[in-house]
């Protein structure tokens, strides 16, 4: 079986690394447009939940991902500079970016995969049983099939940038303040014991009141440095291809076409307020890798089986996604609207998913000295 991927990102090189492992027969090549370790951002997150399925599913790659993350336990939240403690039951981690790359380069190499950098692979040019599109929202792997996968998207409207910092953060961090120009949200992570990942996020109405738009990228960083100036406490925010954007929306109504299938965020674009999309984008290539294998030598069956048993666990994810961004792109009214202990209980309730038990059960150290600070809705 000829195994083509689009895409050296953690989820297509995952999904080479486990199919590989499942089918050592299998001929795979991975294409990526961009140079060997070129890539954009600062720490990825993964938490316990994830981690135990890449656990399951590859115990070699787990064992050096775990050793090179930077593990967290609890969360600050931060509203109208009133800190809010929150303690997890459960725990979650960091790594650099770059790291998660080279060690999932490193185990492809192991197993004779190949891996091509600086190479652009255009929409039909591919002779293979298989095509794998793990090349993000604006998949050359979708090109001119569009109406087969049904893609649609659109764009949010809140602007947002990705950053780092010499920071360090012991514990992450969500800062939500009513500024002079407006509402601004920022998360702050730690990935190393000396680096963190600081997202900031505005609001449409504070990008124009606040004449953003006809910033530059370093203007619009100093003026991220200054609004979170306590945060940052004295440190420079750093730059990686950091540029303030619309998030996209990317849903896809068929996850296969012929012998083409999507992963991630070709798939399904996350959002960074619901997890890590990284992790999403694994396990969506566990669930692939397990189901080509499982039907090797039937694509059409393998493929279904992929969405078959992935799509129920993925909509739960996607219908609390949706609800995540929209109670983000309106996250400016609620800062207004509500006190801490009310604001920091309506954020962790946005998805539909967290119902006062499960709250209560997850969190019972945080319902237990802010429960009764809560005023009835």
């Amino acid at each position: 079986m000829k195994i083509a991927v689009i895409g050296a990102g953690p989820a297509g090189l995952y999904f080479a690394l486990l199919t590989k492992k499942r089918l050592p027969a299998a001929e795979i090549t991975v294409f990526e447009q961009n140079p060997r370790d070129a890539t954009y951002g600062f720490g990825i997150v993964l938490a316990d939940s994830g981690l135990s399925r890449l656990a399951a599913a590859d115990a070699e790659s787990y064992r050096m991902i775990e050793a090179a993350m930077y593990v967290t336990r609890h969360q600050m939240i931060m509203h109208r500079e009133v800190p809010v403690f929150v303690e997890r039951e459960g725990f979650g981690g960091a790594l650099p970016r770059l790291r998660l790359l080279n060690i999932l380069q490193a185990c492809c190499e192991r197993v004779g995969i190949d891996v091509h950098y600086g190479t652009r692979i255009e929409a039909g040019e591919l002779d293979a049983d298989l095509v794998v599109g793990a090349d993000g929202v604006n998949s050359v792997a979708r090109q001119g099939r569009e109406a087969a996968f049904g893609t649609t998207s659109f764009a949010l409207t809140n602007w947002i940038a990705w950053y780092g910092t010499g920071k360090h953060f012991p514990y992450p961090l969500l800062c939500f303040r009513q500024h002079a120009l407006g509402a601004f949200v920022a998360a702050a992570y730690a990935y190393s014991d000396t680096m963190s990942t600081f997202v900031a996020e505005c609001d449409a109405q504070t990008w124009e009141r606040a004449g953003m738009a006809g910033m530059d990228n370093a203007a619009r960083q100093a003026l991220a440095e200054e609004v979170f100036a306590p945060e940052l406490g004295g440190e420079k925010l750093l730059n990686n291809h950091s540029n303030w954007r619309n998030l996209p929306v990317v849903r896809n109504r068929n996850w296969f076409v012929g012998n083409r299938v999507l992963l991630g965020d070709a798939l399904h674009s996350a959002h960074p307020t619901i997890g890590s999309g990284t992790r999403i984008a694994m396990e969506d290539a566990i669930v692939l890798a397990d189901a080509v294998a499982t039907h090797a030598g039937d694509i059409p069956a393998g493929l279904a089986a992929f969405q078959a048993a992935r799509q129920p666990s993925k909509q739960k994810l996607l219908d609390a996604t949706e609800r995540s961004y929209t109670w983000y792109e309106g996250f400016g009214e609620k800062i207004e609207a509500l006190e801490p202990v009310d604001f920091v209980f309506d954020f962790m309730m946005r998805t539909g998913r967290i119902t006062d038990a499960r709250l209560a059960a997850e969190f019972p150290e945080f319902v237990r000295r802010y429960g009764g600070l809560r005023r009835a809705a």
